[in-house]
């Protein structure tokens, strides 16, 4: 194969777009495992494992993600030039992943990569903001997600505690971290359908726009395993500060607690992936869940300050990321002319 400015332009941007799949495992561990951690379910490295395995499978179910992701959100620029956005885009996520995983705050990295992608659009000659799609297929979800998370959380937990209202704490417990195995797993496989898609999306727009396959939405097979294989990766090397303010500093989670939020949270995942093909936060929906499920023993069980943190960097992601990747953008453009 001959070297061309296209080609090295494409492999920096599948270089770069392979490490965000790497950050957000280690980002977004704490999406699939914390609450299984904190109750005791499972030890670290077992539900690191779990998970990271989950990733792997999930992530070969989240075509119909991914197509949204390369090509319902942006219209890039033609010629080298669009690959330049693409690659300072997801820089952009890149450097909000490491600065929210090193204040602990779980904020989405799927927020992150869009508004990365839109920021450095914004600068480009010819780029085009999709914005109706963005509305409807990232703010929207932005909003609703976490309240039906924190909706079905509280009810799913009401609904266990009458079920269980006679059973003894004991044996209660002890049930419930044997079936946080199977939530783990199942949340760990929705991670995949949403995290790992979302870097095939990227994959896929490089390899369009550097003309090297003539579908928009067509996924080659080497694209599903190696974004699986780097989410995975990255999820295995674990993210301990994310892991220790979802797991412990939101509310103090018992197994049956830890049950109903993972349930609910992948259970919205995978209706979210598989009949919506919307794009929507791990994060926020897992972290929400817990929120709610916290909630049914009094509303003071849950830690506000800590969740309001956790709010604002949901709410400054996406700006956040934009202005990071805007200013990537007029740095590497030389590069990408």
């Amino acid at each position: 194969m001959t070297v061309t400015p296209e080609l090295i332009a494409v492999l920096a941007v599948i270089g770069v777009a392979l490490a965000f799949d790497y950050t957000n495992g280690f980002h977004d561990a704490a999406n699939a495992i914390a609450t299984s951690v904190s109750t005791r379910a499972l030890t670290p490295r077992i539900a690191l494992g779990l998970a990271a395995v989950g990733n792997f499978i999930g992530a070969h179910f989240g075509a119909g993600v991914a197509k949204t992701v390369g090509d319902g959100l942006v219209t890039l620029p033609t010629g080298v030039s669009s690959l330049g956005v693409v690659f300072a885009g997801v820089l952009g996520a890149i450097a909000w992943n490491l600065i929210t995983w090193y204040f602990g705050l779980p904020s989405s990295s799927s927020h992150a990569l869009f508004g990365g992608l839109v920021g450095a659009t914004l600068l480009s000659t010819g780029g085009i903001v999709q914005w109706v799609n963005i509305g409807e297929k990232v703010l929207l979800p932005m909003v609703l997600s976490p309240i039906v998370g924190l909706t079905l959380g509280y009810l799913l937990m009401l609904a266990i505690l009458w079920l269980f209202r006679k059973g003894q704490p004991g044996k209660l417990n002890r049930g419930f971290r044997w079936a946080q195995t199977a939530s783990a797993a199942a949340m760990s496989v929705g991670h995949g359908m949403q995290d790992a898609a979302k870097t095939m999306g990227i994959v896929v727009l490089a390899l369009y726009t550097g003309g090297f396959q003539e579908s928009k939405t067509h996924i080659p097979g080497w694209v599903f395993w190696t974004s699986a294989t780097m989410l995975a990766l990255g999820t295995y090397a674990g993210g301990w500060r994310i892991i220790r303010t979802l797991g412990r500093k939101i509310i103090d989670l018992g197994p049956p607690e830890g049950f109903a939020a993972e349930t609910v949270a992948s259970a919205v995942l995978y209706f979210n992936a598989l009949v919506l093909k919307a794009p929507i936060s791990t994060t926020h929906t897992i972290t929400s869940a817990i929120m709610g499920v916290g909630a049914t023993k009094r509303l003071s069980a849950v830690r506000w300050n800590v969740a309001g943190n956790i709010v604002i960097a949901w709410i400054i992601t996406f700006p956040a990321a934009a202005l990071i990747a805007c200013v990537t953008y007029l740095l590497v453009r030389p590069l990408f002319g």
